[in-house]
């Protein structure tokens, strides 16, 4: 294998990072700047729209007030549209439709029948005291959900396990379950052929791992964490054309932490399935907030989902995620070993193996970008012209200071054997392709 040209190529890819870094900084900018101008054009308008509302809301509720029976007892008249409307023996506004006795309150809660009520933000207040909150999500209710090959959600693993403990993977076979073993025949792969601190090599025709170094060490998974994210996002969605709309905690999580990001505007109107290529191909921390959020109502729940999907694949020993893009954390780490279970579990997913194989991807066409969003896969763009006697078809990258550049992928060998790399802690981008690219091209049938 012919290495000559990557002296060369690590001083394109340094220019090329020092200029991605100044556009970078002259886009954080130009954010910070259109947002003052938004704030002082949009503020004034804002401030005494407000001011209408709030005193056409004083004189509405002055005048109900004012219809209030004399002598406290119930005044309901008929306003012709069959919904009979007044107040009830405490002043609150009434709407009773027929006997059901629905009514709103002066504070906007709409009563029901059965002593609950249903509060301005949509929770339900049952008459025992219990809160169903409305995030306004599919599935609310179900936000721990572990999939084991159901058919609860349309895009949950549905290949099923052989009676020869196998399961059909696209066009390959792989071995069933998240396990893999050393033999006697596992190596070390020297320095000329992967140069970073962890990696792992598995044949997964037979679950044996060819060759590995450091692999049950624990690392700092960096943005391969998204590979998880992507998988329990996917596992627990019903429908890929929902509409979800840019946030702006989106944007300031990703901003704040230094993330990458897709840099769609606040308020843009996108799909689900924007969001899972949003995740993968740009690494955005802007599209795994919002993804998040939209899956489990909220951060925390589910950072939780990711780590019950831990424990489902076994894993929970030795991983364990604080967050869904991949931020630095001392208690936010995996193994390579652990991150190669991972990736097998998403490309073992139909949906998943779909994302994270794309090259490229154009996000819609929307009024704040007219020709849409081009983003890339540059792991797979940049190894594809790459001699490793097969086709990476799944990759994932990332980087934290902590973790170096790191790296999972999934390949196809020209005899059709599925094998699946993750490489840590590599002192380029570029060195970390050149170590899967070595270990596949030494080391696959």
């Amino acid at each position: 294998m012919d290495y000559r040209d990557l002296d060369e190529e690590e001083r394109i890819r340094r220019r090329r990072a020092a200029i991605a870094r100044r556009k970078k900084e002259k886009r954080k900018r130009e954010r910070r700047r259109k947002q003052i101008r938004a704030a002082l054009f949009f503020g004034v308008p804002v401030i005494l729209v407000i001011a209408l509302i709030v005193t056409v809301v004083s004189v509405i509720v002055h005048n109900v007030k004012k219809n209030k029976h004399p002598d406290g007892q119930q005044s309901v008249a008929a306003d012709g549209s069959g919904i009979a409307r007044g107040t009830d023996t405490d002043g609150n506004s009434e709407v009773a439709v027929g006997a059901d006795g629905w009514y709103v309150d002066d504070a906007g809660n709409i009563h029901d029948s059965n002593g609950g009520y249903y509060d301005t933000s949509g929770n339900y207040h049952a008459s025992d005291g219990s809160v169903v909150i409305d995030t306004g999500r599919p599935h609310p209710e179900e936000a721990h959900i572990i999939n084991h090959y159901s058919e609860e959600h349309p895009f949950a693993n549905q290949n099923k396990i052989t009676e020869d403990g196998t399961i059909q993977v696209g066009d390959v076979w792989f071995k069933a379950g998240y396990t893999a073993q050393r033999t006697e025949s596992t190596i070390s792969p020297p320095e000329e052929i992967s140069q970073s601190t962890y990696s792992i090599l598995i044949d997964e025709t037979t679950g044996n791992i060819i060759a590995a170094r450091n692999a049950y060490d624990r690392m700092y998974p960096a943005s391969m964490t998204k590979i998880m994210t992507l998988l329990v996002a996917v596992e627990n969605i019903k429908d890929l054309d929902d509409t979800v709309y840019v946030s702006q905690e989106a944007a300031d999580w990703s901003y704040s932490n230094d993330g990458s990001a897709v840099n769609w505007s606040v308020g843009e109107k996108l799909t689900v399935r924007d969001l899972l290529y949003g995740t993968i191909l740009s690494s955005g921390a802007d599209a795994v907030y919002d993804l998040a959020v939209y899956v489990a109502g909220d951060q925390d729940t589910f950072v939780q989902m990711m780590n019950d999907k831990v424990a489902e694949l076994g894993l929970s020993a030795t991983t364990h995620f604080t967050n869904a893009a991949g931020f630095y954390n001392d208690e936010h780490y995996t193994t390579p070993y652990d991150m190669a279970m991972i990736i097998k579990a998403a490309v073992e997913n139909d949906l998943c193996r779909e994302v994270m194989s794309a090259h490229t991807y154009t996000t819609p066409v929307t009024e704040e970008h007219p020709e849409g969003i081009l983003i890339s896969n540059w792991f797979l763009r940049r190894i594809e012209d790459k001699d490793s006697r097969g086709f990476v078809m799944c990759a994932k990258t990332g980087f934290v200071s902590q973790s170096g550049n790191c790296a999972a992928s999934y390949m196809i060998s020209n005899s059709g054997k599925p094998y699946v790399c993750v490489t840590g802690h590599a002192h380029s981008a570029w060195r970390a392709i050149y170590d899967h690219v070595g270990l596949y091209y030494n080391y696959t049938e």
